[in-house]
């Protein structure tokens, strides 16, 4: 679980010994999915029910305001496996996941979307790349027409710049679809941070890792719920969450413009003994004044950045909180918990 482990974690392989019939967790976060979520089941069933393993569905209401919920606790009580974990509020998709992967029970666990953009099918090629010895097996998505030009493009630079800012290697356009083994969720719930960048926490615990390309096809039905300001903010935290080279520039980038400030104090001093006295035009000295005024205040946010971050931290406050438990099965049971839990 979510704890405050010291700073080494230490898993073993050999102590990790892979049973011959798994239990699968699908570990499903919706938000407002009522137009595609009995499509998801009925896609996602006949595929699972093709693996021969015991397996249950484990979905995260990330505050649905729509009829998801109600959807999903009918098709637990008529006896759909698994359980619905209904949080209190709209705490963002790394919360539902973290969420997800802490109620898991299964030996293994994939990770995927509702909207049907990440193909059901490829479970089975999943499976079949875990049994061949890979603790994580994720989708790489190669054909991305189903996005906009922005959306590709935008993707595209930011998985270029994390790379080489950061000190991890993070596969470009593989999103959270992935299989895991229990050796690798085990890990992810040991990491204590509050801001919860999930691609880049896949990425930062390592363990043997394959790809399986795949071309994304569009929603099956509903609407997307990223928009470009969501998409930047997310971007942002996944950036100061990696890497501190932000931080470096500023202080690389102050010690050069500081150079280039005494340079032209003595060209300015030199200039006088030679020519005489000389006064400034007013244009050049607003546009200076302008020009480090500007990249002072830019300075600043950046380090404002990395202080917001120290300061969620430092609060403590749980990851997400959860409101509501619905259990699968011929009966269905329902528990409320009102739990705050930061995986403790």
């Amino acid at each position: 679980m979510l704890t405050n482990a010291a700073s080494k974690i230490y898993v073993s392989r050999r102590e990790s010994t892979r049973p011959e019939t798994p239990m699968l967790s699908v570990i499903v976060p919706v938000f407002n999915e009522e137009d595609v979520i009995v499509h998801f089941l009925e896609a996602t069933r006949p595929v699972l029910d093709q693996t021969g393993l015991s397996y249950e569905y484990v979905f995260i209401d990330d505050g649905s305001r729509d009829r998801t919920a109600d959807i999903l606790s009918r098709e637990l009580k008529t006896g759909l496996p698994g359980r619905l974990l209904a949080l209190s509020r709209n705490f963002g998709k790394e919360a539902a996941l973290s969420a997800g992967l802490e109620a898991a029970k299964g030996d293994i666990a994939v990770i995927i979307d509702a909207d049907l953009q990440d193909p059901p099918e490829l479970i089975l090629q999943m499976l079949d790349g875990w049994r061949a010895g890979y603790d994580v097996v994720y989708g790489l998505r190669v054909d991305r027409s189903s996005d906009t030009l922005m959306k590709r493009s935008t993707a595209g630079m930011f998985y270029r710049l994390f790379n080489r800012l950061a000190n991890i290697d993070m596969p470009a356009n593989a999103g959270d679809f992935r299989l895991i083994d229990r050796v690798v969720i085990d890990a992810l719930l040991r990491l204590p941070e509050r801001n919860r960048f999930m691609k880049g926490l896949f990425a930062w615990v390592g363990f043997p890792s394959m790809a399986i390309p795949y071309e994304r096809p569009p929603r099956k039905a509903g609407t997307g719920k990223f928009n470009y300001w969501k998409l930047w903010n997310f971007a942002l935290d996944g950036l100061t969450g990696f890497t501190t080279l932000p931080l470096r520039v500023w202080f690389y980038g102050g010690v050069l413009v500081s150079l280039g400030a005494f340079a032209y104090a003595i060209y300015l001093i030199l200039r006088v003994f030679v020519s005489g006295i000389d006064v400034p035009g007013y244009a050049s000295l607003m546009v200076a004044l302008l020009f480090f005024s500007g990249v002072q205040l830019l300075s600043i946010g950046m380090v404002g950045e990395y202080i917001a971050r120290l300061f969620n931290e430092a609060k403590q406050r749980p990851v997400y909180i959860l409101q509501d438990v619905i259990e699968g099965g011929s009966e269905g049971t329902r528990s409320q918990t009102h739990k705050a839990s930061n995986g403790k």
